[in-house]
């Protein structure tokens, strides 16, 4: 590999955590080349002596380089959860105001869909505000013009687009965002790694950072978690993506117990107060159910031993084997990854082999930082299913860590092709 690449490829890793292993070089070297043919710059090493020269340039080149990839909705059970938390601190404090980061925050898909979801539950539009962040200044400018084309409407569940969107003239394919919902959002220009970032702001009810923290390296990711825990308020919530879970997993962090959100919070031992249901006028919209916290036993005191015959011994009930593997999911989601791991074993012991549950368990071995057997379960899962993209770019990701950049290439390009062909499966940011 060209050395000024590499040096290109670390000045970005210092600005902005982007790690080479993690997305490949050609992502980094497409990025350069373009850079220099609108520069008229035929030289990397002349190019490398103008980054090296200012940041304005770096800006430019991190503008190419982060490329965003998002719709509305796309992280939807973790948007309805916080929806309904939300529901529930209005309801035990009417007078509080709720505050939201979305960071990065792209080009506004993920914002909007918070103020949707939020207005939909009942929340006053009063009484919460969304701070949305990115590195990308173009991505800024078109959020801030909230116009948007198909790619933004995936998925079959686009109740929302009736309510909230309107026709742009003589465009059929653009929509326009609501005023509505665009006056919740405030947008603005930041680097989430600045040593001062969002210093003077006050703390976060609910803090969403998905599919980013995978593209740093385990020291940067440390950075950013404690930067995240820095602007989480005491009984705030913070939201990631399934394979960034392993990292909020901290002595003091739990799983806020909502299936598939992936939501986090500071573990506190006083006693959750449940919030009574809402009038029936400000409840969500029959198609937005929103998942309900994983109930919880409770653990009584433990009574003096008492000799007395033996009981009968009655057989455990065994669990329907279609709902081990959301089980495994719930509690893999909790960090109770030894649980999730087992209930995989048995879903496969009772049902077979099946790609769903392999990268159920390579998630967990990832997490559990078991990269040799991760990687035998991604191959697995995609053996399985050729088009499981979430195990082609975590095993892209895996074998570029090793070095293995052409395979990691090849397995993103077969990702790239998947995500073409059908345009609905969770991606990145970046």
């Amino acid at each position: 590999m060209n050395n000024a690449i590499v040096q290109i490829a670390a000045m970005l890793k210092q600005h902005m955590g982007l790690d080479m292993a993690s997305v490949g070089s050609s992502l980094i070297e497409r990025g350069v080349r373009e850079r220099m043919a609108q520069l008229g710059q035929p030289e990397v090493y002349g190019y490398l002596h103008m980054l090296q020269s200012g940041v304005g340039e770096l800006q430019e080149l991190v503008e190419l380089v982060v490329v965003p990839e998002t719709w509305f909705f796309r992280d939807r059970e973790a948007i309805l959860a916080m929806a309904r938390l939300a529901r529930d601190k209005i309801v035990q404090a009417p007078m509080a105001r709720l505050r939201i980061l979305s960071l990065p925050c792209s080009t506004g898909e993920e914002p909007y869909s918070i103020a949707m979801a939020l207005i939909d539950a009942g929340v006053p539009a009063a009484q919460f505000q969304i701070d949305a962040v990115d590195i990308c200044q173009r991505s800024l400018a078109l959020a801030q013009r909230a116009v948007y084309g198909r790619n933004s409407f995936r998925g079959k569940q686009l109740d929302y687009r009736e309510r909230y969107f309107s026709a742009v003239p003589d465009m059929a394919t653009l929509a326009l965002l609501s005023e509505e919902v665009q006056t919740q959002v405030r947008f603005r220009f930041g680097n989430m790694l600045d040593a001062d970032f969002m210093g003077a702001e006050a703390p976060y009810d609910f803090i969403f950072c998905r599919n980013v923290l995978i593209y740093f390296d385990r020291e940067v990711q440390i950075q950013a978690v404690n930067m995240l825990e820095r602007l989480l308020a005491e009984q705030g919530c913070v939201f990631v993506g399934p394979a960034e879970a392993g990292l909020l997993l901290r002595p003091h962090i739990e799983s806020i117990g909502i299936p598939l959100s992936f939501g986090f919070r500071r573990k506190t031992s006083r006693p959750v107060v449940v919030a009574e249901p809402l009038p029936a006028q400000v409840l969500l919209p029959p198609t937005w159910s929103i998942p309900l916290p994983v109930a919880v036993p409770v653990r009584t005191a433990r009574r003096p031993q008492v000799v007395s015959p033996p009981a009968p011994v009655v057989a455990p009930t065994a669990a329907p084997v279609n709902d081990l593997l959301a089980r495994a999911r719930a509690c893999a989601d909790r960090g109770e990854l030894a649980q999730a791991a087992s209930l995989c074993e048995q879903h496969l012991r009772s049902n077979g082999p099946d790609a769903a549950t392999y990268y159920l368990q390579a998630v967990i071995c990832d997490a559990q930082h078991d990269v040799g057997t991760a990687l035998q379960l991604y191959r697995k899962a995609i053996y399985l299913q050729p088009d499981h993209r979430e195990a082609l770019l975590q095993l892209a990701a895996l074998l570029a860590a090793q070095g293995d950049v052409e395979a990691a290439a090849r397995l993103q390009q077969r990702a790239e092709r998947t995500r073409l062909n059908s345009g609905d499966k969770e991606q990145s940011h970046a």
